[in-house]
């Protein structure tokens, strides 16, 4: 079983993988080692990555890119409203209020979710993945931005699901990259030492992430986050567009905003001469052929203007540093390194304000593109039972404070309390004790709708069930266990009510605000009364027997597909494998007969000329006129069972020819290889009949038997030669090579057994020496003087394995 870490970013994906030599970054069927994240929808099949990618200019509605934000999002959210106008294809409000993509698939209108489009996109990187490595791939992590909320986390993870991947983890991004950087670094602290302080700076297309992390020897722990969601290497594209579409409304009174198609190509063009600028500063030109209307067009620009452009937005970037370095409490000395990583942090403009922030020169040993899937493909095998990888823990952060509140007789009706810091270690585990008489609800939600880039800061309801008084008419102790899990997803993972047993102890006090205590804590003190969780108790109480029965949790409004949806969408995603599979073979089909035309086509007229004669080529040569225009007329769209009769019918007519010429070609090496074998066993049945001692062990009958087969295969080599010479070459032979090989493998299954048999080894009896009176075990005469010599001076000592006795 193969794990894989998947980076699966707004533009690009990067899949890397863990193996015994450490990690690799896997290449696509074309060579690349990122996958554009697009989805391209036919009328047939679809198109995924870099396929995909090469339809969004031609068939721009169907073509779906840059939707990785649009996770967990409402229809109605202001951030979905702002980029409509921006997109090519159509977003279409669900039943459920949330965002989906309408799309024409199979000559059908039909609407995908967010999760349906991530979830094609995921089953194009694993089938990436399990080609590269031969084997299957289904334990996974997934990077997300360190700032998606709850309902985003969610989205991701249900996208993984119909895939058929098993997620171990959604990672975030930069704590990724600080794994990828950290778990190699053989210098780190020990615990006892002050740690190294990086700070991890990962501007990509569409966003600007911040972290700031404190590594020991063996673990790494995120002291702050920091980012701008909606800061990223694209503004600076829509920079350059915006400003030639003013450039060439004037220059060449064209309307670019209107025309879809050419906003698209401006985008492209934009991007490469962004990159280009990043590396040059002079002048740079732009050029666009048949633009718009078939008008040619062209323009220049240089860094300094560009900058000028985009100083709204490098102004930006101070901010999320800032930030950063204030919630982590430390000062810039105490900053060890300052690691770039993301394409946009190749803007030359971007790289200055960050060196200079800090004071210090920026670090580039991480590979800018693929740190944050080797990150993942590190946690993964961590993980992952299947691989043994050196011990290293990770403390990773909530970026939002989480808030739970409840029904309170004594405050208005209601209650609340912030369960969850900004910044609070995660994953964790907290306990909420409740002192109540009846069930009741929760409700979590984020304490600063105003930091969120979410608009709507409700994570979901919690309704604790079957809550009853003590027998004594006193309200019952609950315990409600909250958790940040690994994935980043709050949840209430459990409830149990804290029954008194009969009898036993004193009774216990209502709370008038729960207790929230560390998962730890309570499980120490999960068999006592809650003396030091009951602040109104005012002393230590006796402990007393009690019994925790658990109780059912209803949850609501959780924005997560329903487990039905999830196991409709997961099917209707193994149909559309199927579906692709089909017409992938198809295809192959079609592809197999033209490819077959042409290059039969080719050959009549070169090497396999003088294999067929000029009335059979004119024939053939037809018939393949006529399949050729047959591809691209009525074959055009035909059952896969139509192009393999076609293909069968022209190799029948085809294959015979190409058999004259191997066999043509191939005969001369097999005669020659039979030759040499007839040579050299007749050479050895002349050896023994002129009486060589090295053969005087064989008996008269194996040499008679060796000398009859020779005899038989070269009267049948002269025969088959004789024959065959007085064909044309346009006839088919009447020896094949298949033929020759057979006779020699013949040849040498009777003659090697008796050529290659050794001689007999002869036991002589050892001589007995009589002049000693114990038994001799030197050597004999015949075993050579230097032998005995040894074996004098060595009077005392014996082979290993002998045995000396005396002999009376």
């Amino acid at each position: 079983m193969s794990v894989v870490g998947i980076d699966v970013g707004f533009q690009n994906c990067y899949i890397a993988v863990a193996r015994s030599g450490g990690i690799e970054t896997i290449a696509n069927e074309y060579s690349d080692r990122c996958t554009p994240a697009c989805v391209s929808l036919a009328s047939k099949n679809r198109m995924i990555g870099n396929a995909a990618k090469s339809q969004i200019i031609t068939n721009f509605k169907n073509t779906v890119h840059g939707f990785k934000k649009f996770h967990g999002r409402a229809f109605d959210d202001p951030f979905i409203q702002a980029e409509r106008p921006k997109l090519p294809y159509s977003l279409h409000k669900l039943a459920n209020g949330t965002t989906g993509i309408k799309v024409r698939y199979l000559d059908e209108d039909k609407v995908f979710t967010v999760e349906q489009i991530t979830g094609m996109l995921l089953t194009k990187l694993k089938e990436t993945s399990e080609s590269a490595l031969k084997k299957p791939v289904v334990d996974c992590v997934i990077s997300v931005p360190s700032f998606f909320t709850d309902a985003e986390r969610r989205s991701v993870f249900d996208a993984t699901q119909i895939a058929g991947l098993n997620c171990l983890r959604l990672i975030n991004d930069t704590t990724a990259v600080a794994l990828a950087y950290g778990i190699y670094k053989q210098d780190l602290p020990t615990p006892e030492e002050r740690p190294r302080n990086v700070v991890f700076v990962d501007m990509g297309h569409s966003s600007f992430q911040v972290s700031i992390t404190a590594f020991h020897k063996g673990k790494l722990k995120v002291l702050a986050t920091a980012f701008d969601p909606y800061l990223g290497g694209r503004n600076f594209d829509e920079a350059l567009v915006d400003y030639f579409c003013e450039e060439f409304k004037g220059k060449y009174k064209l309307n670019v905003r209107d025309n879809p198609r050419a906003v698209l190509r401006l985008y492209q063009e934009c991007e490469k001469l962004k990159k280009l600028m990043s590396a040059n500063s002079s002048d740079l030109p732009l050029n666009i052929e048949c633009f718009m209307n078939d008008i040619d067009v062209s323009s220049r620009m240089n860094r300094l203007h560009f900058e000028e452009m985009c100083a709204q937005y490098l102004m930006r970037v101070e901010i999320p540093l800032k930030s950063a370095l204030e919630q982590s409490k430390l000062s810039r000395d105490d900053i060890c390194a300052v690691e770039i990583v993301g394409g946009a942090t190749r803007i030359p403009a971007i790289k200055e304000r960050i060196a200079k922030f800090f004071c210090k020169d920026i670090s580039t040993t991480l590979n800018a593109d693929e740190a944050v899937a080797r990150g993942c493909a590190l946690q993964c095998a961590i993980l992952s039972p299947a691989f043994k990888v050196r011990e290293f823990s990770i403390t990773d952060v909530v970026p939002f404070p989480i808030t739970m509140r409840w029904k309170s007789p004594t405050e208005d009706g209601l209650g609340e309390c912030e369960v969850f810091s900004k910044n609070h270690a995660a994953p964790f585990s907290k306990v909420i004790t409740f002192h109540k008489r009846e069930p009741f609800d929760l409700e979590a939600f984020y304490s600063n709708p105003q930091e969120l880039p979410y608009s709507d800061h409700r994570i979901g309801f919690f309704s604790v069930q079957n809550v009853v008084p003590q027998p004594d008419g006193d309200s019952s102790k609950v315990k409600v266990k909250v958790r940040v899990n690994i994935h980043g997803i709050f949840s209430v993972s459990g409830a149990s009510l804290i029954e008194k047993q009969k009898g036993e102890g004193e009774d216990m006090q209502t709370d008038t605000e729960p207790v929230v205590q560390n998962e730890s804590r309570a499980e120490e003190q999960e068999g006592a009364a809650g003396e030091k969780q009951d602040p109104a108790a005012g002393g230590s109480k006796p402990k007393v027997k009690v019994k925790s029965i658990d109780l059912p949790i209803v949850i609501n409004n959780i924005r997560q597909l329903d487990s039905d949806v999830l196991s409709n969408f997961v099917e209707y995603e193994r149909q559309m494998i199927i579906q692709d599979k089909l017409v992938k073979e198809l295809n192959d089909a079609k592809n197999a007969v033209e490819e077959y035309v042409y290059d039969l086509r080719d050959k009549l007229c070169g090497i396999y000329e003088k294999y067929i004669t000029e009335g059979d080529s004119n024939r053939l040569t037809l018939m393949l006129e006529d399949t050729e225009k047959w591809l691209y007329e009525d074959g055009e769209d035909q059952p896969k069972q139509v192009y393999e009769e076609k293909l069968d019918a022209l190799m029948r007519l085809g294959q015979p020819i190409q058999d004259r010429h191997r066999e043509h070609e191939d005969r001369p090496r097999a005669f020659e290889e039979l030759g040499k074998k007839l040579q050299l066993y007749m050479k050895f049945v002349d050896s023994y009949k002129q009486k060589d001692e090295r053969f005087l062990h064989l008996s008269a009958e194996e040499m008679s038997t060796v000398e009859k087969c020779v005899t038989e295969s070269m009267g049948w080599m002269n025969s088959k030669m004789n024959a065959q010479s007085k064909l044309a070459l346009t006839q088919d032979p009447v020896v094949k090579v298949a033929d020759m090989i057979a006779k020699i493998q013949e040849l040498e299954d009777i003659c090697n057994p008796v050529i290659n048999r050794p001689k007999p080894t002869v036991e002589e009896a050892p001589e007995v020496n009589d002049q000693t009176s114990g038994a001799h075990n030197g050597p004999t005469a015949k075993q050579g003087g230097a032998e005995g010599k040894r074996e004098a001076k060595g009077s005392q000592q014996t082979k290993p394995g002998t045995k000396e006795m005396e002999v009376d």
